[in-house]
């Protein structure tokens, strides 16, 4: 796979950086870039060093090994780390670490304290008009919603006009329909401002939501630093594709060059490596590969359903004990034990080394 760090017209560009907690290694190798304006994304279980790196590029941490670039310039290296409040980053974290004795008009004009009285009073009004929070500039923390914290968190954030805005976890205090809505929300502003952003978090969902690019990340790695659809569809490793969405892998057999036998059919397929005939492999199905049709002479057992209002996730049984997962809409409410007629519709079909499964 290409280098993601190297482009010469990023703003920022993480080349092969390294970090480790004595003998610990908590980052190894990591590299991506962003354009100007892009949102990209870290995303990856508890651990997986995603925060760490955030913490790299901030200037909170030190890195051993690579660098770090911002606008071309170097401001860390294995022998060098320019302070952070010189690499003009702003930052939103997870508590919002708003100021409790300032109202929300003082809060945010903290970052603008070397700005003359007028400049800051003018950039202040801006940005709580951007994150619509004009009316409450008078108003103390303890007296907004966390929603409303948090976009006080990030006008202030804002306000100093960063070259690149960090964000730690930023929604994980909210309940999920405020989640899902403020980060919708947050997406547009940063748009707006044509603002280059690093998220980092473990849900995929908000992920898909806010960022144009996402590293998805393990044992201090970035695994595949790609588009949310392309991570989706064409995960570039295994553990991609079972932590990304739902899907199930059905056995299959290499039949020859980019061909696939399965007890469905034979496939063309994207194969990681030049594997000989008869190879085993597990094959990805998403569950919108697979649809309901009544008509279909390929018939699945229902043997776990599961509504989300709009539609079921069926858990179906082939004839011959493969299991598929299907999305169904919810007027079709089919029984456990129901045989169902089902079709394929494959745009995009990766196959594995086949692992064993064990209990």
């Amino acid at each position: 796979m290409t280098n993601p760090a190297q482009n010469d017209s990023a703003v920022l560009v993480v080349d092969t950086i390294g970090h480790a907690y004595g003998a610990r290694r908590v980052l190894d190798g990591i590299s991506f870039s962003l354009q100007r304006g892009e949102i990209g994304c870290l995303l990856g279980a508890s651990g997986c060093g995603k925060t760490t790196a955030l913490r790299c590029i901030a200037g909170f941490e030190t890195v051993n090994a690579g660098t770090i670039r911002l606008n071309s310039t170097t401001v860390a290296g294995s022998d060098y780390s320019m302070p952070a409040e010189k690499r003009r980053i702003g930052m939103v974290f997870q508590d919002y670490a708003l100021f409790p004795h300032l109202d929300v008009a003082a809060n945010v004009a903290f970052g603008l304290r070397g700005a003359a009285p007028p400049v800051r009073e003018q950039r202040v009004t801006e940005v709580l008009e951007t994150v619509g929070l004009a009316q409450a500039r008078k108003r103390f923390p303890h007296e907004l919603s966390g929603g409303q914290q948090q976009r006080v968190a990030l006008a202030r954030a804002l306000a100093p006009r960063p070259e690149l805005l960090l964000l730690d976890e930023p929604f994980s205090n909210l309940d999920g329909g405020l989640r899902e809505r403020l980060g919708t929300e947050v997406r547009d502003i940063l748009k707006q401002h044509n603002t280059t952003a690093i998220l980092v978090t473990h849900d995929q969902h908000e992920a898909f939501a806010i960022a144009d690019m996402i590293g998805v990340m393990s044992n201090g790695r970035i695994e595949q630093w790609d588009t949310p659809y392309r991570l989706y569809h064409e995960p570039a490793t295994r553990l991609v594709a079972e932590f990304i969405g739902q899907g199930a892998f059905l056995a299959g057999r290499i039949a020859g060059p980019g061909e696939v036998d399965t007890e469905l059919g034979r496939f063309s397929a994207r194969l990681p490596h030049d594997w000989p005939r008869d190879s085993a492999v597990d094959v990805l199905l998403r569950p919108d590969d697979i649809l309901h049709d009544d008509a279909s002479t390929l018939q699945a057992q229902v043997l776990h359903k599961t509504f989300r209002g709009a539609e079921f996730l069926y858990t179906l049984q082939l004839p011959q004990g493969g299991r598929i997962f299907s999305l169904v809409p919810s007027h079709h409410n089919h029984a456990i034990g129901e045989k169902i007629g089902v079709r394929l519709e494959i745009d995009h079909l990766i196959a594995f080394q086949h692992q064993t499964v064990t209990a």
